[in-house]
């Protein structure tokens, strides 16, 4: 390509993967502080005009061209495209060019520029005006060897080679990413442990319903809970979902005392909400009840109807796994409490003995 190419932050950039990466990482280990080859499949091209368009060309060579000597500054560095290269422009806003580069073929590339330092401390060049600064970037095959500073006119120059040399290497760049990345998963853990209570979950725990809100309010009680048998379970279940009940004022609700009576008595989950099913008369022909399930929102709410809140709290008992139906139906049974505690000291009194319970 040759012609006007619009830069941002005095920097433009050839891309062949999806590796984006800043300037440090760019320039890590290197001589030169013009031309960024220490990421694989990127360059990093620095400009002395900070926001506007220069003038820019690139070449492609079968061998190494001569240099050009009317250039302010040259460098030179090793290339491998991963994939198709591109000239990119800071985030595509002023366009693309792909260029003719063999995926996975070795090329030195020479960075050439004219009037760097003019192009730092002008201003955008307006519409008829000629560009202040020049870039010439040319590729030809050659075997991967060191970058070099071949020339150095301008301050500015001299500034970003100095910046280039004060960047890590890339072995060091590697380390600080590794322990960047160590600590962003201990964060990671820590945070996810302090959601649920201070440790983090086994599976089990995990898969039960509000088994993360139960944990986070009392995660002491959800331990001893996954290490307590199924009937003693199934019993804490039953309890909690009447001692919800009888919080919440439902104990003179004739319906609600029907339901937690036939719980405690055993029965089916059908029969607990709707009672025992109607005797069929002599000679009448059995009919099939067809049950119709409502999604509604799940919990306990003060603003709901009583025998609502009721077969929430109920049905969570049901869960086939006992462990499940503990965890769910106590956090549900939480709900008509102001102090959430209260009720899992009264569950412990009542089923759990041991003072360290």
């Amino acid at each position: 390509m040759s012609g006007p190419a619009w830069v941002a932050y005095a920097q433009i950039y050839v891309e062949s993967a999806d590796n984006s990466a800043g300037l440090g990482e760019c320039f890590g280990g290197q001589r030169n502080g013009l031309c960024g080859a220490a990421v694989p499949g990127m360059l990093f091209l620095i400009t002395g005009m900070h926001t506007g368009d220069v003038g820019f060309t690139v070449e492609l060579h079968d061998e190494m061209p001569s240099v050009e000597y009317s250039a302010e500054e040259v460098v030179e560095a090793s290339y491998r495209p991963i994939g198709d290269a591109v000239l990119m422009t800071w985030a595509g806003d002023g366009g693309s060019w792909p260029l003719d580069l063999e995926p996975q073929v070795d090329y030195r590339v020479r960075y050439s520029a004219w009037g760097m330092g003019a192009g730092h401390q002008a201003g955008p060049p307006m519409d008829g005006e000629p560009l202040v600064d020049r870039y010439l970037l040319q590729f030809w095959p050659a075997r991967p060897a060191p970058d070099r500073v071949v020339k150095e006119t301008s301050g500015q120059a001299a500034y970003w080679h100095k910046v280039a040399r004060e960047q890590p290497t890339p072995a060091q760049f590697a380390e600080l990413k590794q322990e960047k990345a160590r600590q962003a998963e201990e964060q990671r853990v820590a945070e996810r442990a302090a959601a649920w209570g201070g440790a983090l979950p086994s599976e089990r725990i995990e898969g039960a319903t509000f088994g993360r809100e139960l944990s986070a309010l009392d995660r002491a009680l959800v331990d001893v809970l996954e290490q307590t048998d199924a009937q003693t379970l199934r019993s804490m279940a039953r309890w909690a979902a009447r001692r919800a009940c009888e919080q919440a004022g439902y104990g003179g609700n004739e319906r609600t005392a029907g339901v937690l009576d036939r719980m405690d008595r055993g029965a089916d989950w059908l029969e607990t909400l709707n009672g025992p099913p109607r005797p069929v008369e002599p000679g009448t022909e059995q009919r099939t009840t067809v049950h119709r399930f409502v999604t509604r929102q799940h919990g306990w709410f003060d603003d709901r109807d009583a025998f609502d809140n009721t077969t929430t709290v109920v049905s969570a008992t049901f869960n086939e796994d006992a462990f499940k139906a503990a965890v769910e139906t106590i956090w549900l049974a939480t709900g008509p409490f102001e102090d959430k505690a209260r009720l899992l000291a009264e569950l412990r009194e009542r089923f759990l003995t041991s003072p360290a319970l």
